[in-house]
């Protein structure tokens, strides 16, 4: 079948490795966590008081699926939502003390795990395909349904 040979297919799969590798590590360290709560915990640690807007937009992710991702994450008391000082329509967010003990926990498995989801490449070639990952994904953003947009400094 000529799919095997198609980008969006081959990037689809590439996606279901990384998330089953990513599940299994946070099992085997007995640790409950999601790729994108992980994305969102590292974002508002970055970010301490972010809104939710700014938040999906750092982690390129839709600000409804985001949405409920935080009150899963509120749930646990791993965040702090706030009604935003300058826009009482808006919620910022904050890590909870678990959710700091969390992404320490967290962050050796997931950096540890990065090099299993190239596996089939060698060092170099990891690094090559990493730099024109980010070169598509760069060029692609404004096309996607959830566009990084990195905050203003």
């Amino acid at each position: 079948m000529d799919i095997y040979a198609m980008p969006g297919h081959l990037i689809r799969r590439l996606n279901q490795i990384s998330v089953a590798l990513f599940a299994e590590r946070m099992a085997r360290a007995g640790l409950t966590l999601t790729p994108v709560q992980y994305a969102a915990l590292c974002g508002i640690r970055a970010y301490p008081g972010i809104d939710q807007a700014g938040l999906a937009g750092l982690v390129a992710y839709d600000r409804a699926t985001l949405g409920r991702v935080i009150d899963r994450l509120e749930a646990r008391a791993l965040v702090r939502r706030d009604t935003s000082p300058r826009d009482r329509r808006a919620k910022t967010l904050t890590l909870n003390e678990a959710g700091q003990v969390l992404l320490e926990a967290a962050g050796p498995h997931v950096r540890a795990l990065q090099p299993n989801i190239l596996g089939g490449l060698d060092a170099g070639d990891q690094e090559v395909f990493l730099s024109l990952l980010r070169k598509i994904t760069l060029a692609g953003n404004e096309r996607s349904r959830a566009p990084l947009k990195p905050l203003a400094d």
